[in-house]
């Protein structure tokens, strides 16, 4: 189910935000439309939970872009709705059904105008409301899945997401780290942690891992003890589409989680804490909200610094280890990448990083 949010508004009988929001409540939309579209709707919760086996998240985000395009198909959204995000789980008699395509039983998605111009219409309305580049790819991508899928399930005659023509992604640079402001932000931290006050000996051990192993802020928060394997200095990862890799880290990350476990883990578990690597202070499993939060407290005391969350420690990882000479495949591997293409971003960072220090330092670069 889509997660609860604190949007709500109302028009035509999908409650609104009364603080000026113009964000929808995806929940309200969802209970809102007819009876057989909320069964479809459900049938392809289940299809990318169990049969495809993505992540909560991921679900959220496909299920969340098909009730966008239904809701918008059936009138209840307009261009201003386009910024939409999941909300409190409404009572189905609490929102009206209101369709400008009347669905008869057995119908499926039938004449409820998902046809190209139907997706086109959708997407127009994302783009009128402001919505990036990459945001309309991304949500072009999520329309083909759903109508690929509708079509396999018969609830559709024809494919029109096969027709649709997404806009290029427009890929930016991530900022990184360079190799000097990661190392001060390991020196801070482990300054920090050398006090042996078990939150600092956590947020040092998991930068320290983050930073060595390029895990994503999920992969992290979903270690459990068992799945690091401290002599052989590897970790055991679920990654995206419950797909399991194996990673390495170094010295002084094995150090610094040695350490937490040792004498700071025990200081913060409860009898009913989880076998979780990563604790919060009430005992529970550390969430990645956190694991953001000490990542942004953490690069502040190092100068220089961009400011940047998790991912961004992921990326200079990626960086460094193409800096240093490993190949593309082996960081593919590593980060868990399902396409080399991917993993080929971080080459272009490494090349124009190597601009730059031309540019400063050769005599003939102007």
């Amino acid at each position: 189910m889509l997660d609860p949010g604190p949007a709500m508004a109302q028009r035509q009988g999908v409650p609104r935000a009364s603080t000026g929001s113009s964000r929808v409540d995806l929940h309200r939309v969802r209970s809102a439309l007819p009876g057989e579209v909320r069964t479809v709707l459900a049938d392809y919760e289940r299809h990318l939970a169990l049969e495809r086996g993505l992540s909560p998240h991921t679900v959220r985000a496909y299920v969340g872009d098909a009730v966008s395009l239904l809701g918008h198909l059936h009138g209840l959204l307009d261009s201003s709705d386009a910024e939409s995000e999941s909300g409190t789980e409404a009572d189905n008699a609490d929102a009206e059904r209101h369709t400008d395509h009347p669905i008869q039983p057995g119908a499926g998605l039938r004449g409820v105008g998902l046809d190209l111009e139907g997706l086109r219409g959708w997407l127009a309305a994302q783009l009128g409301a402001g919505a990036s580049r990459t945001t309309m790819a991304r949500r072009s991508a999520s329309a083909r899945t759903f109508t690929a899928w509708a079509l396999r399930r018969e609830h559709l005659d024809v494919d029109p997401g096969s027709r649709l023509v997404a806009p290029v992604r427009h890929r930016t640079l991530p900022s990184v780290l360079r190799q000097d402001q990661a190392s001060e932000l390991m020196r801070v931290s482990a300054a920090g942690a050398a006090q042996l006050d078990p939150v600092a000996l956590r947020d040092h051990a998991l930068l320290e891992l983050l930073y060595a192993t390029g895990i994503r802020v999920s992969e992290l928060c979903g270690l459990d003890i068992d799945d690091v394997d401290s002599g052989s200095r590897v970790l055991r990862v679920m990654g995206k589409g419950g797909k399991e890799r194996t990673v390495p880290f170094g010295v002084p990350a094995a150090a610094a989680v040695s350490t937490w476990l040792d004498r700071g883990r025990r200081a913060l578990a409860r009898d009913d804490s989880p076998p979780a690597l990563w604790l919060g202070t009430r005992g529970g499993r550390l969430q990645p909200a956190s694991v953001r939060r000490i990542v942004h407290d953490a690069l502040g005391a190092v100068s220089g610094a961009p400011d940047m969350g998790p991912h961004g420690l992921r990326h200079s990882a990626a960086t460094h280890l193409l800096e240093g000479g490993a190949d593309l495949r082996s960081v593919q591997e590593l980060l868990g990448h399902a396409t080399l293409s991917t993993t080929q971003l971080y080459t272009h960072v490494t090349v124009e990083r190597l601009k730059a220090i031309h540019d400063r330092t050769h005599p003939r670069s102007r």
